[in-house]
């Protein structure tokens, strides 16, 4: 094509205004080059994503959390919690933990 006929194509007569040019050189420097472009508020949007899944978990776990707290303020319940959990016994009383083989991890 002559340099004639690239003038007198509707895009090109378009996109020479200088409004226009100065209007997409703008959107340019926004998208890409800007302190605050795209690529940034996209990053930040995932870290907002992440953290709202994070105090989603968090929130299920206190709701948990508070469960077992109001469960352990029955004296037989926190018993049976501690001889479980961590083993504790009675005074004068004996305590024998059976394993089985199938029970064990193998190493």
């Amino acid at each position: 094509m002559s340099l004639k006929k690239i003038k007198e194509n509707k895009w090109f007569k378009w996109m020479s205004n200088k409004y226009m040019l100065i209007l997409l050189l703008f959107f340019i420097w926004m998208f890409f080059f800007d302190a605050n472009n795209w690529f940034f508020h996209k990053e930040l949007n995932d870290d907002i994503n992440a953290l709202e899944e994070n105090a989603e978990f968090y929130q299920a776990e206190i709701k948990h959390d508070k469960a077992f707290i109001e469960k352990m303020k029955d004296s037989t319940e926190m018993e049976k919690f501690a001889r479980e959990k961590y083993y504790l016994k009675r005074e004068n009383e004996d305590i024998y933990i059976i394993e089985h083989e199938d029970s064990l991890k193998k190493k």
